[in-house]
């Protein structure tokens, strides 16, 4: 009978080892899905930071083309061979910044 007791019993640290599992399970997530993603937010805001006139950008729609302005938050992007096709688009549709070569 003493037995049946000991074997249907939940063991008295059974709870502490579930906790320290979900906060390694935690501390994983974090280290491979977050962290990468600030990163990159980190990386985005320091391109965005550095970008000045005369820079080749590139568009998160695809299309090259060379800041002629610059404000808070938009920039007026020039298209093309065509001196007329300038655009205000915001800052956070440029995906990649390339620096003219002297």
């Amino acid at each position: 009978m003493g037995i049946l007791l000991a074997e249907g019993a939940a063991p008295m640290g059974g709870g502490i080892g579930i906790i320290i599992m979900y906060a390694l399970i935690l501390g994983a997530m974090w280290f491979f899905l977050m962290r990468p993603q600030k990163k990159e937010q980190k990386r985005v805001a320091a391109m965005l930071a550095a970008l000045e006139l005369g820079d080749c950008v590139l568009t998160t729609s695809g299309f090259y083309g060379i800041v002629i302005d610059i404000q808070d938050d938009t920039v007026i992007v020039e298209f093309g061979n065509n001196k007329n096709c300038r655009i205000p688009m915001q800052k956070s549709a440029i995906s990649r910044v390339e620096k003219p070569e002297n």
